[in-house]
Parts: structure tokens; sequence; C-alpha cells
């Protein structure tokens, strides 16, 4: 029987499968014509710009901001480094959350090879970390330590980087991707010194790295460099510049040019010498510097009570006032400021806290001799070391003359010292033209030419492509409250708690008003200076900054707005 004419049979597996239905194919559809040849070029993308915002795209990218219609791939691609001078391009960075950072993509010559990129990590950071350990130790303050950090690590391309700086701390942080683990490194800052020579050739270091002109091995080999370079200064020229400031205050103090001037003049010049090597003495014991400024301001009280006790007409109280301007801490009162306006809370109480123990040394230190000297009756009279505009033209020249010493105990560059002499003198000459013939305030009048000296130093810096601290920092000395912390350690002396504290509110009050004037001249200067970018079309605005590698102009500035220092943006 054939197997169709079978009957049909249970199986193991059940009833036998319906049978299948016949399917119809249908062919596909042929394929679209070719209209161009495969290498014609693709249609170039044009750049989203919203017509009804105020800013361009580029202005956007200029300021560290995303366009609200978003970052266009072209404009990715054409990058950041380079368009404008690091610290604005950095601190702009810093004040912008980490979401709303720009992603800049590499262009393919600029691209770095991922596996040398991962490679070079290690060696990145830890020069990252040697650099703002150098800027830190130096007395910059912390926002500007984190943007030459971040300037560092853009440029060698760890763009996922996030620094973060105390007092004695500084960190960094580089996350590859979302996927992989962060790489993290810290260095603690051990020893502070205060070379504005050393400062200013870091800072050229980090313009050369954030310019993309060195390579990690090159860094490391200008780095090595700056830190073998000798001071500028020779040991004995810093202690003829130690008595010289103390000499020049009692001119500014005393205000007169005669016999006994001089003769005080050379009491404080003694004076101070003899306690800058006392201090030397005992640093080298390895004593902490809080003694040493208690040991540094006790031989100017010593020579003040003995010429006190004469009947000579010798003025006592102004050689103390000059020893005190001569160790009033004022790089870090300033720098102290600066971190709290800018909102690194941590680090401004810490450097705060080490002005407050370098005052209270010197506090104690005179007043110790103060009281052991009141038992000899001695003529200390307090209006002696008020500071009175009674020879504007002696003042004036012992004002620069103060600073000049000043800045050559900073360590400050020979070729800038003219500069920074000369802004000392316009922060002077505007307190005396406020206090004594406009008839303002002494503290309103000592800010307003702090701000003067903080605008003038911002802005030669910026020119100079260099920090601000060599022409600001020196050029505050004459503005210092010594004849207020003076008066009120008299006035403790003397059984007159109230007058004492009032003076040392009045200087503290100074103090504050000269350190914000600083800062707020120096953020002014940034607020109107212009950045580099050019308009739609080629235009462009404004000034131009510097020269390029070839010798042509390079972009113009133009104004745009700048992001607010961290944390004082509300929520």
């Amino acid at each position: 029987m054939p197997p169709s004419e079978a009957p049909p049979t249970e199986g193991l597996l059940g009833s036998a499968a319906p049978p299948v239905e016949q399917q119809t194919v249908i062919p596909l559809a042929p394929p679209p014509q070719q209209t161009e040849g495969l290498l014609s070029p693709a249609e170039s993308a044009e750049p989203v710009w919203n017509p009804e915002d105020t800013l361009t795209p580029e202005v956007w990218r200029a300021v560290g901001f995303s366009p609200p219609t978003g970052i266009a791939v072209p404009m990715l691609r054409q990058g950041a480094p380079g368009e404008a001078p690091w610290p604005d391009r950095m601190r702009t960075l810093l004040r912008t959350p980490m979401a709303e950072r720009p992603a800049y993509e590499r262009t393919q010559r600029e691209q770095k090879p991922e596996s040398a990129v991962k490679r070079n990590v290690p060696r990145v950071l830890d020069l990252t970390l040697r650099i703002g350990e150098l800027l830190l130790a130096s007395g910059e303050a912390a926002e500007d330590v984190e943007a030459a950090m971040l300037g560092i690590a853009h440029a060698y391309g760890l763009d996922h980087c996030e620094p973060q700086v105390t007092f004695t701390l500084i960190g960094i942080s580089y996350q590859p991707s979302l996927v992989e683990p962060p790489v993290t490194a810290d260095r603690v800052v051990r020893r502070r010194t205060s070379d504005y020579t050393r400062l200013a050739a870091v800072y050229r270091l980090v313009a050369d790295i954030t310019a993309e002109r060195l390579t990690v091995n090159d860094a490391y080999r200008r780095l090595a460099a700056i830190r073998r370079n000798r001071h500028p200064y020779p040991t004995w020229l810093l202690a003829l510049a130690t008595g010289l400031l103390a000499g020049a205050a009692t001119f500014l103090v005393g205000g007169k040019l005669d016999a006994k001037a001089w003769l005080v003049f050379a009491n404080a010049f003694v004076a101070a010498i003899l306690g800058d090597r006392l201090a030397s003495l005992i640093a080298r014991r390895g004593l902490p510097e809080f003694y040493q400024f208690v040991l540094a301001a006790m031989p100017a009280a010593v020579s003040g009570i003995v010429l006190s006790l004469n009947h000579l007409g010798l003025r006592g109280s102004v050689v103390i006032t000059g020893g005190l301007f001569a160790l009033l801490p004022g790089r870090a009162l300033v720098a102290a400021v600066q971190d709290g306006l800018t909102g690194f809370y941590i680090t401004a109480a810490a450097r705060l806290l080490e002005v407050l123990y370098l005052v209270a040394g010197i506090v104690i230190g005179v007043m110790l001799v103060l009281y052991a000297g009141s038992k000899l009756d001695p003529n200390l009279n307090p209006s002696e070391s008020l500071i009175g505009i009674s020879h504007p033209p002696v003042q004036l020249v012992a004002a620069m003359v103060l600073t000049l010493a000043f800045a050559m105990l900073l360590q400050t560059d020979r070729r800038i010292l003219a500069l920074v002499t000369l802004n000392s003198g316009i922060g002077w000459s505007t307190y005396g033209v406020l206090a004594y013939n406009a008839q303002i305030s002494p503290i309103v009048a000592t800010g307003i030419a702090a701000g003067l000296v903080g605008l003038f130093g911002q802005l030669t810096a910026r020119y100079q492509a260099t920090s601000a601290l060599p022409y600001v920092t020196a050029a505050l000395g004459p503005l210092m409250p010594g004849s207020a912390i003076y008066l009120g350690m008299l006035a403790f002396t003397q059984n007159n708690p109230v007058g004492g504290v009032v003076q040392v509110g009045r200087a503290a009050a100074l103090a504050l008003a000269l350190a914000v004037g600083v800062n707020l001249g120096g953020e002014i200067a940034r607020l109107f200076m212009k950045m580099p970018s050019a308009l739609p079309g080629g235009q462009v605005t404004g000034g131009t900054r510097g020269a390029g590698a070839d010798g042509e102009r390079l972009a113009p500035y133009l104004l745009v707005p700048r992001r607010a220092a961290k944390r004082t943006r509300g929520f």
C-alpha cells in the first residue's frame, strides 16, 4: 500500500500535524539610485544660534557657559586651549558647576592617543600637585591655585579633573569615564616661603603648559630648574632691608625730617636688624614661627623704652611703631580675606588663624617689654605714633622706601621693583588726600586706597601675564595698621582696657578694609577686562592682547559676562 493511502495512525508524539499552506514570496524593493559620488563631501553643519539670545554661541563658550540651544559639533571641535588667558578661562570653569561645564572635543591634530593619556595620568597629576604646592606656599589664593591645576590637567588631556585646595593639603581627582574608577592624588604643603621671583617663574611655566608648548618631560625640567634657582637677594641685603623698612616707617609715622628724626631712624634700623637675626637664630633651632615673632618684636620695644627714658625729646613710641610695620603679616591677611570672599571658607579660616597667631606673638613680645619698662616710668606719648600728614613729601618718600624694602624681603624680581614702588606711591597719595584733605574716615580712605593698589596691580599683572601678588602685597605696607595696634597695646599696659579694646577694634577694621579693598580692586579689573572672542561673520570688537607665536596680534577682546564666585549664587 502506498504511503499516501495508509490510514492515519496515532504516533508517540501525538496526532499528525496539519498540512502546510503554500506561501507567496514577495521580492525586496530595488536599492535607491545613487545620485552623488561616494566621495562627494558631506554638507557642513552650521552652528545653531537662537536669534533671541543676546550673545552668540562663541561668546557663551568663551565664558564657560553652555548656550540655551546646546553646543554644536563644530563648536565643540574648536576646543578651548589658547583662546583666553588661562587664569580667566580656568577660573570661569571653576565657578561653573561640573554638570554645566562644556565638554570640548579635540581635533584630530590635538587628540591624544588614549593609551598615551592613561600612561601619563600619574605623572601629570604629580606635576600638577607640585606646581600647585609652589603656588600655595607662595601665598597665592586658593582659587588661583585650583585654576592653575585645572589648566595643567586640561592641557595634557585630562579634561574630567576636579582640584581641591585647602590650607595644608591639595588634591586632584581624575575620572576617565563614568564606568572607570577615579584616580586621586594629594600632597601636603609643609613649608611656606615668600619668594615672588619663583612665583613669577611658576606662572610663566603654567602659561607655557596651558598654551600646549611643553611636554610633560619639559615641564618637569622647567620645574626642577625653578626649584634650584637661588634667591635674588643675599641674606645680608635682606637684613639691611628689614632695618630700612623699620626706619622708613619712623619717618612715615613721625613726619619730621630733623636730627632727632635721623637718630630715631638709626635706633629703629638697628633694632629691626637685631630682631631679624634673633628670629633667624631660633628658627634654625626649629622653634615655631609664633616664638620667632615674639622674640623679633622685643628689640624695637626695648629701644623705644630706652629712648623714652632720656629727656632729649626722642620719640620712643615711633621706634616701636616702626618695628611693628616690619613684622605685620600683610601677605597672609590679604590671602585670607581673598579666600573668604571667593568661597574657600576653610582655607580662609586657617589663614586668618595664622594671622591671629602671628599678631598675637608680636603683641606678646612688645607687651612683655612694655610691662617691664613701665616700672621705670618711661615717657611714652601715644600721640607720637599717630600718622599725620604733617610733611607730605617726606612721608610720600618714606612710604615708597618702605615699599621698596618690603618688596626686597618678599624676593620680588628686580625688574619690577620700580613698578611696585610707584603703585605704593599712588596708594599712599590717595589715602592722604582722602583722609586729611577730604576729611574722610581713615578706615574708608584705607579701603579706597587699597582698592586702587589692587586695581593697578591687577592691570599690571595681566599685562605682564603673571601673578598680581608681587605688585600688590609690598605696596600695601604703608597702609598697614601698625599705629593702631601699638596704641591698643600701650592702652592695656597703662590700665586702660576700654581704650585698648577700641584701638584693637580700629586696627581690625583697618586690616579688613585693606584686604577687602585689594580684593575689590582685583575683581573690578577682572570684571571689566575684555576676553578674546569674535562675532559672527568675522567681526571683532575691543582691543587686542599680546602677540602670537608668529608675531601677529591675537584675538581681540569682547566684554562678556562672568561667573560669580562659587557658592555665592544661592540655591
